[in-house]
C-alpha cells in the first residue's frame, strides 16, 4: 500500500505508473530481485534478534500442505527451546530408552476446536508418550510467555515438571493454560497452514486424516 502526500495511492504497480508518469522513471528490476533482496533482509532482521527459528514440513494425508516456522524465545526458556530445536533437527540422535529424537515421522494426534493443535509423540503418535533430549521429562522453566494470541507454541505436560517432547499450537487466546504450561515461541511463518490442520475432521479429537511432520529443521540460522 502506497500513499503520496499521505493520500492513497495504491500498489506497487500503481506507484511505478505514477513514478513514470511524473518522473518518466522506468523499473528495470525483475521482480525475482526484489523477492531476494526482501528474503535477505528477512534473514537479517531475524537473525539479529538472537533468537532461534525452526520448521515443520506438514502433509494431511499423502499431501504436503506446508510449512509452519516458529520463533523460539530463548532468553525466556532456554532450556526448553533447546530442547525444541535438537528435535526439530534430530542431532541428538537417540534417547537411552532407544527413541528416535527427531520430530519428523512423528504426527499431530489431536486437534481441540478453537483451542490448539498437539503433537509431537515420538514414541507411538498415541498422544500419550514422548521423550526429552534430557531424558524422559524435564522440569517447568517458565511462565513468562503469555498464551495471548494465536500460534503460540508450548510443551504439553502431564502435570508439573513433566515436559517431554509433545507440544501444542494455539488457535487463538487461550489465558487459561497460563502458569500451568510453558510457553516458549510464536508461529511466524505459515498460517494458512495451521488453518488446514484445524479444519482437519476429528473423531473425539483425533483427526481422520493422518496430519504427519514430514521434515524439520533450523532456518534463519
Amino acid at each position: 500500500m502506497c500513499f503520496i502526500n499521505d493520500l492513497l495511492l495504491g500498489d506497487a504497480l500503481e506507484l511505478q505508473k505514477w513514478a513514470h508518469k511524473v518522473w518518466n522513471m522506468i523499473d528495470f528490476k525483475p521482480p525475482a530481485l526484489y523477492e531476494a533482496l526482501t528474503m535477505d533482509f528477512s534473514t537479517k532482521f531475524l537473525s539479529d534478534t538472537k533468537h532461534d527459528f525452526v520448521f515443520l514440513d506438514i502433509s494431511i494425508g499423502l499431501h504436503p500442505i506446508g510449512r509452519l516456522v516458529f520463533e523460539l524465545y530463548c532468553e525466556a526458556c532456554p532450556k526448553t527451546c533447546k530442547n525444541f530445536q535438537v528435535l526439530c533437527t534430530g542431532k541428538a540422535g537417540f534417547s537411552q530408552s532407544g527413541i528416535k529424537l527427531h520430530y519428523v515421522g512423528s504426527i499431530f494426534h489431536r486437534i481441540v476446536k478453537n483451542a490448539w493443535v498437539q503433537g509431537g509423540d515420538i514414541v507411538a503418535g498415541k498422544g500419550d508418550g514422548g521423550e526429552s533430549i534430557y531424558g524422559p521429562t524435564f522440569e517447568d522453566e517458565s511462565f513468562s510467555v503469555p498464551h495471548n494470541k494465536r500460534g503460540v507454541l508450548g510443551m504439553v505436560n502431564k502435570g508439573r515438571h513433566s515436559n517431554g517432547s509433545q507440544f501444542y499450537i494455539t488457535l487463538q487466546s487461550a489465558p487459561y493454560l497460563d502458569k500451568k504450561y510453558v510457553a516458549f515461541g510464536q508461529l511466524i511463518e505459515g498460517t494458512d497452514v495451521l488453518q488446514q490442520l484445524e479444519l482437519v475432521p476429528t473423531e473425539n479429537e483425533r483427526p481422520i486424516q493422518q496430519c504427519t511432520i514430514i521434515d524439520s529443521g533450523s532456518v534463519y540460522a
